[in-house]
Order: structure tokens, then C-alpha cells, then sequence
């Protein structure tokens, strides 16, 4: 059996973190070696908003060490995996230390999105419960990250996303506000009731958090808890009941930074943000319904090798995909989508999709992307019917989506804004920002969406199934039965064109 030697160095708020991992053959991987030497990146960027000539000068000299190690190891360099969190996402010159990075050490690093952030640590939470925490994949459940510089949050309805969501609020941006209280204890729960009510309101419109029977917690203050006042389950998480969870943060409620230090041997970074982020999870868990805190012993940098190994399991990959369609649903529901309608265009959008995969190309990646866009496509008449094509682009670009990048929502928003009306052209901006292959992309998704609305024009899910066969010049789609077709081919007429132009197809319904 094949094994390939994999590291991965996180770059966060509070300190730069390494895995060296070895991954076999059949996806099973196992952590060699473990480093993490703390820096202060969050208090140099959260204050200022760049990163210091010192701070930047600190961390590339930990990248030298760690590429010093590396070498050791003997890992190539397409096997070095170099991420960065929410410290240098908001770093205005975080592109001059990319540039550094890259010059000095030879590492790509890439900066991930919030949303990214969230699904790699749902593949590391999913990793490390299994199936040894039936609750959480049967009722109401949150997935909650607070980090230094913002707090990841994910919702669930029996294991499916009902919302993924990244919010600048984090233990570091906590802490500072503090050093304008009087005192940290007092002032901690007054800041974190004041600005954790909105958040709170927003999330009980996607799920009433008092029916949330798990919450799952991670972190290293979470970590902290759960070594000290939880139980283990299987090696890879621990459970905390509610009240030992309530007692062990009222005692450290008051703990000095040196105090934390002491008690747990942490860096001075990390003990910065310990009490605010168990005084955060405490306001979540008591507005929840959940008998108690679970938490996984996992990083996203574990996340990033599960993904890494994925390919092979295509269960996981199935899954994945499920959940990145069930939080494009639920983002449909908060606008009143016709969810039959939607459901019924999308599934028009797949059985053309999967019937002319030569023709168009696109990947699997892609088709989840199409399906979401079919999924929302209407989502703009929440607004107002008329052009509601626009609304919906501006809706889905600043939204999120559980497991899908910004620049793949862009172009999905642009698939919703020419689902109808005109093709687009060089005048529309939002379109020729895009780059090339992702304009071809979008005229693709959005030929093949248009004729899948056309197919329900009505609304009425007449047609029920369709059989797509590809002839010289035309695409013939079959019915399932004879209907009174009228409505269909004046929408086929209407909104086929685009395929025409695209594809070389003109499109016939039989």
C-alpha cells in the first residue's frame, strides 16, 4: 500500500500550527508529528487592521523553521498545505505577506474564506463523532468555532445544514473591548449580551435554538473544558454536562491571564481568549435546549486531511454535496421560494445536465452549482417579481452558502441574473468582472437553467419527467405522457434561444 507524507500549517490569530500526516493509499490517514509556536497576529490586525512590519517578521521566521522541519521529513512541496484564517482575511496587506511567504519559503499560501472554515471543520467534526453521538445526526443540532478573530456557526435539522454562517466576532475583538470596562468578568457578560442578541435573533429565524438538543463546541477553549470537566466518548471527543460546564466557567470567570497560563500551561495568546470564548459558548448553551457540550478534539487542519482523503469515499462526497444543497434550500425558505416549483426546475436542470455531459464539459463540482442556482433561481420575487432576476443576484452574492466559495456564489448569482430576461452582454458589470472560464460557465448553467423553467412555466409541475435525446441540430425532450403543451413551448420558445446560441442545439419539446 501507497502512503504519502502531507503537511499542513495553519496560520491563525493566535498562533502558527503544524500537522505532519501520513495518508495511505486507501484515504486512512494518521498525525506523525504535531508543532505550533504561538504569534499574536489577531492583536496586531484587529487593532490596526494590518499586519505589523514585527508580527509579519515573527510569523516568516516560524514559516523558516517549520520549512527547516519540513525538509527533514523529506515532503515535497506539492504536499505542503500552507491556510490562513480570519487574522490575515482582514489584513488590508495581507497580499504583501502572501507575496513574503511565497518569495522567502516557496508555500502557496491560500487565505480561506469563513464559509470554508466552516466545512472544513464539519468534515472534522463528522470525523470525530461517527456515529458515537446518535442526537446529533437525529434532532437539532449547532456546530460552533470560536476563534480569535471571528465565531463559525452551523446549524442542522437530522444532520442536514440548515445554515452556515461566519461572524466577526471573536475572542481577541472581545478582549480588546474589555480594556474599556471596568472589569473583564462584569463587562465580558454585558458586552456579549448586548451584541450576542442580534446573532441570537438571526439564528432563531433559521431554527428556534430552545429546540437545539446538541451543541457541538470547538475551539481551544472548548478543548480546555472538556479536558478538565468532560468525559470522553472515543478518542477523538469528549462530553460536558451543562452544569459541569456552567461551574468550571464560573470558576475561571475571574482568572487573570497569568492565572490561565498557570493552570493550563497555554501560551499568553491563547490565554487571552479563554474566558471570553467559554463566557460566548455559556450564552449559547443557555439559550439552547441541549443537556450538554460536545466537543471534538479536532482542528480544521484535520478537516483539511479528511478533504485531502475524500476523493475515494464517495459517500462522503455524496453527503457533502446533500449539504450544500439543504443550506441553498434553507436559504430559499428565509426568502418564500415556491419550493415545489424550484425543486421540480432543478431536477429538469440535472436529467439535461447528466444527458449532455459531452456537449457542455462541466465538472461534478458544477453540477452541485447548477442544482443551487435552479434551487434559488426565483428567490428575487421576495423582493418584487418584476426583474426579480436582479434581486436574486443580489440576494445569493451576499449570502452564504454552506460548503461553496465566494467566487463560486458569484457565479451562481449571475446564472439566477440571466435565468430570464437578456443574455448577457459587455456592458453588464457584474458579468465581465468574472473571468473567462467563469463567464463561459455561466452562459452554460444559465442555457441549461432556462430551459428547465421553461419546462414549468406554469408552475404546475405538469410535466413530470423528461427523456432527453440529442439529435444533428436538436435536442429532442420527450414527455412521460401527453399534456396540453401550449404554455410549455411558448416557454421553450421564449427562453431557448440562449441554448441555441451556446450550445449549437436548437431545442424541441415533444
Amino acid at each position: 500500500m501507497s502512503t504519502t507524507i502531507t503537511a499542513i500549517i495553519e496560520i491563525g490569530s493566535t498562533g502558527i500550527r503544524l500537522n505532519v500526516a501520513e495518508i495511505q493509499s486507501g484515504g486512512k490517514w494518521q498525525v506523525l508529528d504535531r508543532a505550533v509556536r504561538p504569534v499574536s497576529l489577531g492583536r496586531d490586525v484587529f487593532t490596526s487592521g494590518v499586519l505589523s512590519r514585527e508580527s509579519m517578521m515573527e510569523c516568516l521566521s516560524v514559516l523558516h523553521n517549520y520549512r527547516e522541519l519540513l525538509s527533514g521529513w523529506g515532503i515535497a512541496d506539492n504536499n505542503i498545505h500552507v491556510i490562513a484564517t480570519s487574522a490575515l482575511r482582514v489584513a488590508r496587506n495581507r497580499d504583501v505577506f502572501v507575496d513574503r511567504v511565497y518569495q522567502e519559503m516557496g508555500f502557496n499560501l491560500v487565505i480561506i474564506e469563513g464559509i470554508e472554515e466552516n466545512r472544513l471543520m464539519y468534515l472534522a467534526v463528522r470525523f470525530a463523532l461517527k456515529q458515537d453521538l446518535p442526537l446529533f445526526w437525529r434532532a437539532n443540532s449547532m456546530i460552533i468555532e470560536i476563534g480569535g478573530g471571528s465565531t463559525e456557526i452551523m446549524l442542522l435539522r437530522r444532520g442536514q445544514m440548515v445554515a452556515a454562517h461566519s461572524l466577526k466576532m471573536g475572542t481577541i475583538i472581545i478582549d480588546q473591548h474589555s480594556r474599556h470596562g471596568l472589569g473583564a468578568g462584569i463587562f465580558y457578560e454585558r458586552f456579549l449580551n448586548e451584541n450576542i442578541k442580534n446573532t441570537l435573533g438571526m439564528l432563531n429565524l433559521e431554527m428556534d435554538l430552545a429546540h437545539v438538543r446538541t451543541i457541538v463546541a470547538a475551539g481551544t477553549d472548548a478543548r480546555i473544558a472538556a479536558d478538565k470537566a468532560g468525559k470522553e466518548v472515543n478518542e477523538n471527543f469528549r462530553i460536558i454536562e451543562r452544569d459541569a460546564f456552567f461551574k468550571f466557567t464560573e470558576k475561571l470567570r475571574n482568572y487573570s491571564i497569568k492565572d490561565t497560563i498557570n493552570e493550563f500551561g497555554v501560551s499568553y495568546a491563547d490565554a487571552e481568549g479563554i474566558v471570553p470564548g467559554l463566557l460566548v459558548l455559556k450564552l449559547f448553551l443557555e439559550r439552547a435546549g441541549s443537556a450538554n457540550l460536545a466537543v471534538p478534539l479536532v482542528t480544521i487542519r484535520d478537516g483539511f486531511l479528511v478533504d485531502l482523503t475524500s476523493g475515494v469515499d464517495s459517500s462522503l462526497q455524496d453527503e457533502f454535496f446533500s449539504q450544500i444543497i439543504a443550506s441553498a434550500v434553507n436559504l430559499g425558505r428565509k426568502y418564500h421560494i415556491d419550493e415545489t416549483h424550484s425543486r421540480q426546475v432543478a431536477r429538469h436542470c440535472m436529467i439535461i445536465f447528466d444527458a449532455l455531459v459531452k456537449e457542455h464539459g462541466m465538472k461534478g463540482r458544477h453540477r452541485i452549482m447548477l442544482e443551487a442556482a435552479a434551487i434559488l433561481h426565483d428567490i428575487g420575487s421576495y423582493i418584487r417579481t418584476s426583474g426579480h432576476q436582479k434581486h436574486g443576484h443580489y440576494i445569493v452574492s451576499n449570502s452564504e452558502i454552506f460548503g461553496l466559495h465566494n467566487d463560486e456564489l458569484n457565479i451562481i448569482a449571475n446564472v439566477i441574473n440571466y435565468h430570464r430576461g437578456e443574455p448577457p452582454t459587455q456592458s453588464d458589470i457584474e458579468y465581465i468582472q468574472l473571468q473567462r472560464e467563469e463567464r463561459i460557465l455561466v452562459l452554460k448553467m444559465a442555457s441549461i437553467l432556462r430551459v428547465a423553467d421553461a419546462l414549468d412555466r406554469g408552475h404546475s409541475q405538469q410535466i413530470k419527467n423528461i427523456r432527453v435525446e440529442r439529435r444533428h441540430e436538436a435536442i429532442i425532450l420527450h414527455t412521460d405522457r401527453s399534456y396540453d403543451l401550449s404554455l410549455e413551448q411558448m416557454g421553450i420558445e421564449d427562453k431557448g434561444g440562449m441554448f441555441q446560441d451556446v450550445f449549437g442545439y436548437k431545442v424541441i419539446l415533444n
